[in-house]
């Protein structure tokens, strides 16, 4: 039965500034990125008809989702199969009549219902949005400072799942894709995932027994393992969802992949570093 195995990492040959360059450099070109997007667009990202006006109707049709989305003029923003058989497609469009008449005009198309987004429902769900987002990454930040009740060990913690989040929002301005609650919420499972390694590796470092390299290995082999098996799974949660064109889901498992790789690179990197600073060179030496 195949194993996996981690493989443990000499950090004496590198230096504090080395393992930081990667997981800042990756951050800031991330903030780039969705500055890049607020100037352009008003927006730090691309937002789903979940935080704008839009449109949709649920169908019924032989058709694949491939085809149903290749039948409308209007921009269709996905089409995911419901129980039944049918589709709902999203259109990234207010008017909803519009779509409603180009479905009668479509022979394979059967339209069971239709409604739409209002601009002010989308206003409102992006409050709701931020403000769960803002409560879940204060409460994080808190919990690890009442863990460590050290400043820096703290940081590490609140700064890794600060890019866990912004990364992944970077890539999907890069690759047109457009957020919504779902994903919204794949990013607060993320902040979650984040807490769970760098704790993880925090506590290895400052209250077990050990020399720091031990025990920075010994985390390691826990977490790393946790976080590729998770990768694995939602990467496979991705692909099925896109074969069966279920885009919510698709999207969620990109969101996760990319974020728990990022972790694996900022736990491993820029917290290992702060960590080794603040114990050999730092208030704990």
């Amino acid at each position: 039965m195949p194993q996996f195995e981690v493989q443990e990492v000499d950090y004496s040959r590198y230096s504090n500034r080395q393992l930081m360059a990667v997981p800042l450099a990756v951050l800031l070109v991330a903030l780039l990125i969705i500055g890049g997007m607020w100037v352009l667009t008003g927006s730090p990202a691309n937002l789903g008809v979940d935080f704008s006006s839009g449109s949709e109707l649920t169908v019924d049709t032989e058709l694949s989702s491939a085809e149903v989305a290749e039948a409308f003029d209007e921009p269709v923003v996905s089409v995911q199969g419901i129980e039944g058989g049918n589709y709902v497609v999203t259109f990234d469009t207010a008017n909803v009549e519009n779509v409603r008449n180009t479905a009668h005009d479509i022979e394979e198309i059967t339209v069971l219902g239709s409604g739409n987004t209002s601009p002010i429902f989308g206003d409102e769900n992006k409050r709701w949005a931020l403000i769960g987002i803002a409560i879940a990454f204060t409460g994080m930040s808190i919990l690890a400072f009442v863990l460590f009740r050290t400043f820096i060990p703290s940081l590490a913690i609140v700064l890794s799942a600060f890019s866990d989040m912004i990364v992944p929002i970077a890539v999907f301005n890069l690759l047109g894709l457009k957020l919504s609650l779902g994903t919204v919420a794949a990013l607060l499972m993320l902040i979650g995932y984040s807490v769970d390694s760098d704790i993880l590796l925090t506590n290895h470092v400052l209250r077990r027994s050990g020399g720091f390299y031990e025990s920075t290995y010994r985390a390691m082999e826990t977490g790393v393992t946790m976080t590729v098996t998770s990768i694995a799974a939602m990467a496979v949660m991705g692909i099925s969802a896109t074969f069966f064109g279920i885009e919510l889901m698709a999207s969620i498992g990109l969101i996760l992949v990319i974020g728990l790789t990022t972790d694996l690179v900022n736990t491993y990197m820029f917290n290992v570093s702060l960590l080794r600073w603040y114990k050999y060179e730092g208030v704990a030496r």
